[in-house]
This record gives structure tokens, sequence and C-alpha cells, in this order.
């Protein structure tokens, strides 16, 4: 099967994925955890969201936006399943996640992602570029709740 046919196989949706699915697809691509309650309370604050799925329903790939919808646009969330990987599907989703915001962000806002290797070669091919030396991207994790 073709890439292009193997995508003809997939439905697209710009929904947001149900939380546990949510949870496993991540886990499964290797990326870190969210507990059911972040994942309940996050979600349905995505600014736009676009999913994959097998004809089953099964979710195998999807990506978020999130922001304040002006001045600041974030995505996150990018990932497919391990067993669909290679095929051209991450790279749909970006193309998804690119129109929204063509359609979308106003002239001198700020997109931006935090890229793990080697998916930063994804993101150049939209156009994303290193922030460093002028800047570092940093984060800081959650803390347990005392």
């Amino acid at each position: 099967m073709t890439q292009s046919e193997h995508l003809s196989e997939l439905l697209l949706a710009y929904e947001v994925p149900q939380p546990e699915e949510y949870i496993e697809l991540r886990v499964a691509a290797g990326m870190s955890t969210r507990t059911p309650e972040a994942a309940r309370n996050g979600l349905p604050n995505s600014l736009f969201a676009v999913t994959l799925r097998e004809k089953d329903g099964r979710l195998v790939g999807m990506g978020r936006v999130l922001g304040d919808g002006g001045c600041a646009y974030l995505i996150s969330d990018i990932v497919v399943h391990p067993s669909m990987q290679r095929r051209g599907l991450g790279r749909r989703v970006m193309a998804e996640i690119e129109r929204y915001l063509e359609d979308n962000v106003p002239p001198g806002s700020f997109v931006s992602l935090i890229a793990d290797t080697p998916a930063d070669a994804l993101y150049r091919h939209f156009g994303f570029i290193d922030t460093a030396p002028a800047s570092i991207g940093m984060y800081r994790p959650s803390r347990p709740k005392a």
C-alpha cells in the first residue's frame, strides 16, 4: 500500500480526542503521560485539534494548537502511533495545523513549539526555525501537589 493509499484509509477530523485515548496514544509513542484530570481539563481548551483514526475508530495520530487566539499560539501533542509512523501522517497533521494557522493567526503573532529530535526535521519543513542562540526554549515540569 502506498503512502497516499494509506492516508485515504484513515478518517481525518477536527476534534479533540477523548482523554483516555489521548493518554494511551501519547504513552504508546513514548511521550510523557498526562493524568486523566489534566486531559479532561486541557483538551477542551484547544484552539484547534486534528485527529487521524482508522476506520474502526482507533486514534492513530493527532495534533493541537493552544493559545490566546491573538498574540501567542503553541503547537502541541503532535503524535503518531508507532505502528503508523514513517507513512507521512505527522506531515498530514502538521499540514492541517498549518492551514488553521494561515487562516486564523493575525500578522505579528507568535507561533511556537518544542521539537523533540528527530521530529525537528518535520517542523523545519513547515518553516519553523531554531530560536538559539538569540533565545532558548525552556519549560518547567509540573510540581506534585502537597
